[in-house]
């Protein structure tokens, strides 16, 4: 029975520590054109960003999911700025512009694209004080809510649909 009880206690701390382990690491967000600045955007569209930074801290996995936008894709960033800012880029999810060699290109919607962020993936903004290559900084932005996903489209070239990263929040954002 002491042993059944040991293995049983054993278990739960385990899995406790699993699942601590995974906390504030996995953040899920939509997107919505209301999150648009200067002014909240109406549209159709719709967008689903979700990640998971690595236990060690080297790399965010990301899936982005997008559809109904009212223009063609062009783009999709990382962009490092508070609620209601807009500010320069982070990270390239995808674009249709070349302007970003080696970015996956953004298909038609509805669609997703999955990737990973790594060191190399960050290219700034150097004006706002994240240097390329700089993953912590831009982790630690994530985790001060200063960081958004943007999805940019013929119509609306400055963004579509957007949404504050919270990486201390697991909730999904609406």
């Amino acid at each position: 029975m002491k042993k059944y009880i040991f293995l049983v206690s054993a278990l739960v701390l385990v899995i406790v520590g699993l699942v601590v382990s995974q906390g504030f690491k996995r953040f899920n967000v939509g997107l919505s054109g209301y999150e648009e600045t200067p002014l909240a955007l109406s549209t159709t569209g719709t967008g689903e960003f979700t990640a998971r930074l690595s236990n060690d801290e080297s790399s965010i996995d990301y899936e982005l999911s997008y559809s109904d936008l009212e223009g063609s894709i062009q783009q999709a960033h990382i962009h490092f700025g508070s609620v209601s800012q807009s500010g320069g880029i982070s990270v390239f999810l995808c674009t249709n512009l070349g302007n970003s060699p080696g970015t996956q290109p953004c298909p038609a919607p509805p669609a997703t694209i999955i990737g990973t962020i790594t060191a190399a993936n960050v290219i700034g903004p150097g004006s706002q004080g994240i240097a390329a290559t700089q993953f912590d900084e831009l982790v630690r932005a994530m985790r001060a809510r200063s960081t958004y996903v943007n999805v940019h489209t013929s119509l609306h070239p400055t963004g579509e649909i957007r949404s504050q990263i919270d990486l201390n929040d697991e909730r999904q954002h609406h």
